[in-house]
């Protein structure tokens, strides 16, 4: 299930250090280029809202394999695209596609007893951040030798040769609900009547924002003329936000043992003062590589912590919870990868590390004022 999400969730991952390589063959600038980045997280979230609450409704490993053989298609209608414009389709269509890990991991959650749920989900969760980081490494080396073309040629024959992977190791797993896919899409709103779901998916999204701002500005801001990286070089940065990607299984052990809040807390402030790290070393390799493992830590701290206590909440939905809370999550991260482009055409670099450190001190401002609310349950 790691090594299936991880590889799966790297196809929305790929066009970031492949920008300028795009921008150049279409003759376009990179800001526009950019949009790609922005379109994949775009349909990455709306495959979540359309596809993933299906889960709940037919037996899950056959959808998974049939998103995964549409993903294929499209992968290799990006890989000949021909036109900017149809770039753009064939990307929305990834992102609606590559979201089989957003089924996967209601998968395990209710395949683990519940006092080991957060650290086999943190498990799961460690393959996807490390498939999303490295990602960018794998994408920048081969598109210096090969092309961004040859990336997504790439991509369509590592994702066909998971079908078979998926047929013969993934478990069956039968749905809970008895209803047509009306009542079920229905079903979504009555899930906003949990507090806790609302408040993990509000902070979820802010921390994604943020996450999607870093990455999308940073490889403007390396290839810019105050670095001049090229995109292989650039991927290579994703090794060290897989280093922060390992501490995934530790925030689930975390909060198997104690509430997951105390994590949440933590993940929100340390994901701020990576902003800080990123103003003040952003003329320092060495200090950015330090900043993104920071990064990744908080990520993995607000993340997991949230996906435990939102699963705990009905097990017989968890396809419908993770519909709700990774649709936050990755309207997030689009809308930080659209506001990076515009930020970085006004304040450049240190305009994007402020505005992270103005959205996460947002985010701690709804912890502090819902926190009350905690304590009373808990009394």
């Amino acid at each position: 299930m790691a090594i299936c999400t991880g590889l799966i969730v790297a196809n929305i991952y790929y066009s970031q250090p492949l920008i300028p390589l795009i921008a150049k063959e279409f003759g376009i600038a990179e800001a526009q280029a950019g949009q790609i980045t922005f379109l994949n997280q775009l349909g990455y979230a709306l495959g979540i809202l359309f596809f993933v609450p299906v889960g709940d409704l037919i037996e899950r490993k056959k959808l998974i394999m049939a998103v995964t053989v549409i993903c294929v298609a499209s992968l290799a209608a990006t890989t000949f695209a021909n036109q900017f414009w149809l770039l753009g389709i064939a990307s929305v269509f990834v992102g609606v596609t590559s979201v089989v890990p957003q089924m996967i991991i209601p998968m395990a959650a209710a395949l683990a007893s519940p006092e080991k749920r957060g650290k086999v989900i943190g498990n799961v969760m460690s393959g996807l951040l490390i498939g999303i980081l490295l990602s960018r490494t794998l994408s920048g080396v081969v598109g210096a030798h090969f092309g961004w073309r040859g990336m997504y040629g790439l991509a369509t024959i590592i994702t066909l040769v998971q079908l078979p992977l998926m047929y013969f190791f993934l478990p069956q797993s039968q749905p809970a609900f008895k209803g047509t896919y009306g009542k079920l899409m229905k079903s979504l709103f009555e899930m906003f009547k949990y507090n806790e779901l609302r408040e993990a998916t509000i902070l979820s999204g802010a921390a994604f924002a943020c996450f999607g701002m870093f990455w999308t500005g940073m490889v403007l801001w390396l290839s810019s003329p105050a670095f001049g990286l090229n995109s292989d070089t650039i991927g290579l940065f994703g090794l060290a936000g897989a280093l922060g990607a390992l501490f995934a299984p530790l925030a689930g052990r975390s909060a198997d043992k104690r509430h997951p809040r105390k994590a949440i807390g933590l993940g929100v402030i340390v994901l701020a003062l990576s902003f800080v790290i990123f103003y003040i070393f952003r003329y320092s390799i060495i200090g950015i590589c330090f900043g993104i493992i920071t990064l990744d830590f908080a990520m993995q701290a607000i993340h997991v912590s949230n996906q435990t206590r939102v699963y705990a909440i009905l097990p017989e939905a968890r396809n419908r919870l993770n519909t709700i809370y990774m649709t936050g999550a990755f309207i997030g991260t689009a809308s930080g990868s659209a506001l990076a482009l515009i930020v970085w055409k006004h304040g450049s670099w240190p305009g994007i590390c402020l505005t992270g450190v103005v959205v996460m001190a947002l985010a701690m401002a709804l912890f502090i004022a819902t926190k009350k609310r905690y304590v009373e349950v808990a009394a």
